[in-house]
């Protein structure tokens, strides 16, 4: 715990309150890279340094009562320098970078009211990097869920029919968001199709097999239909070498075939403008 600072270092951290600032905010964009420093950190630091002296003239106890808006802050900023793409030791950096300015102005005999107020200042820096730390973990959560959703979209290719186009590694995340998608589309569109096309999926495995094949029951379900395509001839290859069986789901080559398959099960028929069905 830190000890209470007396009135002559709070007095002098007031008096001299705009040269601090001033020297402060010069110190944290020297320690940062070219073209990272917030347009607002002047008024950042000013309200984190009125926060700090309020704080320290109420006990200076980085628990207390009276340093609440200083973690507040603290764990606002931490937040948007994660978004931001600053480091950790940037953001906490930014902190510790307090304490020169405030030591050049104090004469020797308040050098144990600063020694307490840099015991403050490496706590509320700690304080900075496990936020910053929690922050991190929180923005990269938050786009690896919106990538997971970008990379499965669920398009309506006619009425009642649905497209699940799939690229790239299917693994069990994934494919949680994939049914999750799908039958809340099929829910909010009232579909009774749904084609999932794998031909951007780089390889097909029991796991991804098991996978489909789950949506598929989920889909079913629902009502839906579910048609498989995108068929390579080496995923099929694949699927045949390791015993995979897909029962009675439909299985096409391509999208376009799983779209004819499904409008034929719906009572249309495709025909070209001469005349002859497709």
């Amino acid at each position: 715990m830190v000890a209470a600072t007396n009135g002559a270092l709070i007095g002098s951290m007031t008096s001299d309150r705009e040269g601090i600032l001033a020297d402060w905010e010069a110190a944290v964009r020297g320690s940062q890279r070219t073209g990272r420093s917030s347009p607002d950190l002047q008024s950042e630091l000013s309200s984190l340094y009125d926060a700090i002296l309020s704080g320290v003239g109420s006990g200076g106890d980085i628990r207390s009562e009276g340093m609440g808006e200083v973690r507040a802050l603290l764990n606002e900023m931490s937040f948007a320098r994660a978004r931001q793409g600053y480091t950790p030791t940037e953001t906490a950096s930014a902190v510790f970078a307090l304490k020169e300015p405030v030591r050049g102005r104090l004469p020797d005999t308040q050098m144990a009211e600063f020694v307490e107020f840099s015991t403050l200042i490496d706590q509320l820096g700690l304080f900075t990097f496990e936020t910053f730390a929690a922050a991190r973990e929180s923005v990269i959560m938050s786009q690896t869920e919106q990538l997971l959703e970008l990379s499965t979209p669920v398009v309506k290719l006619w009425d009642g029919v649905l497209a699940v186009p799939l690229v790239g590694t299917l693994d069990s995340a994934r494919t949680q968001v994939v049914m999750e998608t799908l039958l809340q589309t099929l829910v909010d569109t009232g579909s009774a199709h749904a084609i999932i096309d794998i031909t951007g999926v780089a390889a097909v495995d029991t796991q991804v097999a098991q996978h489909l094949l789950k949506t598929v029951v989920a889909a079913r379900l629902m009502g839906a239909e579910c048609i498989i395509s995108g068929i390579r001839p080496q995923i099929a290859q694949t699927v045949v070498a390791l015993g995979i069986e897909f029962g009675d789901i439909p299985t096409k080559a391509t999208l376009a075939d799983a779209l004819r398959h499904v409008l034929r099960q719906a009572g249309f028929d495709i025909v070209r403008r001469n005349g002859e069905r497709s």
